[in-house]
């Protein structure tokens, strides 16, 4: 399926079963994808921080992909990320990935290690010549420790003709402008970040990386739609009713509290896999607060759940 990076693009969350092992729940896996592609979303971002990539086997993150595949790459491009301590394992996995149907790559800094342009310039080179699928950079230098400078970026830009868009969530809007003064329409810019999304698109992006969308991918289609095509006085109103929840996305436990948003709504369990713990206590509480409120004044949508 060809690559769009205009639109929503959820980062999918990874199903788990009540097992001993909390082994992948494919058949859910592959329901929600259908929920959110019918929904309106452009595209598909598994194994990634959302998805707790960190926690899954090689093994498990290309059978993810292959059910993924199966059950809408006919309809919608499959873009796993990549992400790894190791340069070589990433390589392989791309290679892997791309014989196992994946219609290009989210391209992450390596785990752990962080250091300087040189080293990482050469991980993210080594992935990119790994294949000639479009690929997308991930810069979150919040979550990583490493800042791809737009500079870097425009480097990175003209030595691989398929890097074809950049996820921004350095949480500075300004990178996105910085980013466009540079390289113009050469790279699409995603906003990576679910609470500058409406200012990400005032500043030039022209996609979404969205979390909350596991749970509310009508409401995050429309307000990204709203925003995109100037209807400034609706985008708003979703917007204020929106934030709350968007905000779950930008802190430590933002994959404990989506999939928290996502069981309140039908679509799958709060389970996670060690080492995150399911929410307890005082934070349970004031989660399931924000989510109750929001609830109430939800604005109406059509929200069958089918599967």
């Amino acid at each position: 399926m060809p690559v769009t990076w205009n639109g929503v693009i959820p980062a999918q969350t990874t199903p788990f079963n009540a097992d001993t092992d909390l082994t992948i729940d494919h058949g859910l896996l592959a329901a929600h994808a259908r929920w959110m592609v019918d929904a309106g979303c452009a595209g598909l971002v598994p194994g990634g921080s959302l998805g707790e990539g960190a926690t899954l086997t090689t093994p498990e993150k290309l059978q993810v992909l292959e059910t993924l595949v199966r059950a809408v790459g006919d309809r919608t491009s499959i873009l796993p990320a990549v992400a790894s301590t190791s340069t070589a394992e990433a390589v392989r996995f791309v290679r892997d990935a791309g014989a196992a149907g994946a219609s290009g790559f989210m391209v992450l800094p390596p785990y752990v290690y962080s250091t300087d342009w040189r080293e990482m310039k050469a991980h993210i080179a080594a992935v990119l010549a790994a294949t000639d699928l479009p690929c997308m950079l991930y810069n979150n230098p919040v979550a990583y420790r490493t800042d791809f400078l737009p500079l870097q970026i425009a480097e990175l830009a003209r030595e691989f003709p398929h890097l074809e868009a950049v996820k921004e969530s350095s949480t500075d809007v300004r990178r996105v402008t910085a980013i466009r003064a540079l390289l113009g329409g050469r790279l699409e810019i995603l906003v990576g970040v679910d609470d500058a999304i409406v200012e990400g698109i005032a500043a030039g992006a022209t996609g979404w990386i969205a979390g909350l969308v596991n749970a509310l991918p009508h409401e995050s289609v429309s307000l990204f739609d709203a925003a995109r095509e100037g209807r400034t006085e609706e985008a708003f109103a979703l917007y204020r009713w929106f934030l709350p929840l968007l905000r779950l996305d930008t802190v430590p436990k933002f994959v404990q509290l989506i999939k928290l948003v996502q069981e309140r709504m039908g679509w799958g369990s709060a389970r996670v896999r060690p080492p995150r713990l399911e929410l307890a206590g005082a934070e349970l509480a004031e989660a399931l607060a924000v989510l109750e409120h929001a609830l109430a004044h939800r604005i109406p949508f059509e929200m069958e759940v089918t599967r």
